[in-house]
C-alpha cells in the first residue's frame, strides 16, 4: 500500500480512539509510530499525565524567554524556549523519512467540557476527566512537500509542571480535528491542527503545551503559555 493509499484507509476507521501519553501511533495517516519509544494499546490509560508523580519540565517561572518571533515566521527555536501563544518558532521536523522545517505557534488552550467526550466511550478512563484543546498552527518553513505528515508530540501541562494526560483520537471529533497535513502542503503552506490533553479534575487547568518532536525530547522541548 503506497502513503496516499494508507492515509485513505487509516481516515475510514472512525470512532476508534486511544488515552495515553505515548500513545502516537493514532495520530496521524501513517501507520508507524512517529517516534520510537511512543506506541501504546489503544484505549490504554497513560501512565503519566495529571494523575502521576511525575516531575514537570523545568522551564523557568518568569515571562516567555524565547526569541521567536509573534505572528510571523518565527526565529529558529532551542530546547528550553519558553513563548507565548500566538507566538511561532521554526523547528525542524521528522515525519517518518519526511524530513523539512516548520514554523509552529500554539495559539489557543481552550476548556471544554467534560461532556464532549461521552461519544468516544470511554467510560470510568475519562471519568471525572476535563478535556483541553491544544490549537496550533504550522507553516511550512523549509523546501520539503510534508504533505500527509502529522505534527505529533504536543503534551499539554498542568499549573505545576506535571504532564496532563494525552487523548489521541483516530478518525473524527468534531471539537479537535487533527487531521494530517494536506496534499501539495509545500514551502509557505498554512494548516491548523489540535491536541486533546486532559486535565485530571474541574479544579486543575491545563495552562500550557509542549512541542517535543525530533530533536527535542519531552520536557525539553519548545513552551507556550
Amino acid at each position: 500500500m503506497n502513503g496516499i493509499d494508507s492515509v485513505k484507509a487509516t481516515r475510514r476507521l472512525g470512532g476508534l480512539i486511544a488515552v495515553g501519553a505515548l500513545a502516537l501511533t493514532g495520530c496521524g495517516p501513517d501507520s508507524s509510530p512517529a517516534h520510537p519509544a511512543s506506541s501504546a494499546s489503544a484505549a490504554k490509560p497513560s501512565t503519566s499525565g495529571g494523575d502521576s508523580a511525575t516531575s514537570g519540565p523545568n522551564w523557568p517561572n518568569s515571562a516567555p524567554t524565547g526569541t521567536a518571533d509573534s505572528g510571523g515566521s518565527g526565529s529558529d527555536a532551542k530546547a528550553g524556549d519558553n513563548l507565548k501563544l500566538g507566538q511561532a518558532a521554526k523547528v525542524p521536523f521528522t515525519y517518518g523519512s519526511t524530513k523539512g522545517e516548520i514554523s509552529l505557534a500554539v495559539t489557543s488552550i481552550d476548556q471544554g467540557d467534560p461532556a464532549d467526550l461521552a461519544s468516544l466511550n470511554l467510560g470510568d478512563q475519562v471519568k471525572g476527566k476535563v478535556p483541553y484543546y491544544i490549537r496550533y498552527s504550522v507553516t511550512n518553513a523549509g523546501t520539503s512537500d510534508l504533505s500527509f505528515s502529522s505534527v505529533n508530540h504536543m503534551k499539554g501541562h498542568l499549573p505545576d509542571g506535571t504532564e496532563a494526560q494525552d487523548l489521541m483520537v483516530i478518525g473524527d471529533f468534531d471539537k479537535c480535528k487533527s487531521d494530517a497535513l494536506p496534499s501539495g502542503f509545500t514551502a509557505g503552506k498554512t494548516a491548523q491542527g489540535c491536541a486533546v490533553a486532559l486535565a485530571p479534575s474541574p479544579s486543575v487547568k491545563v495552562t500550557s503545551a509542549e512541542y517535543w518532536g525530533e530533536p527535542f525530547t519531552l520536557g525539553k522541548g519548545v513552551l507556550w503559555k
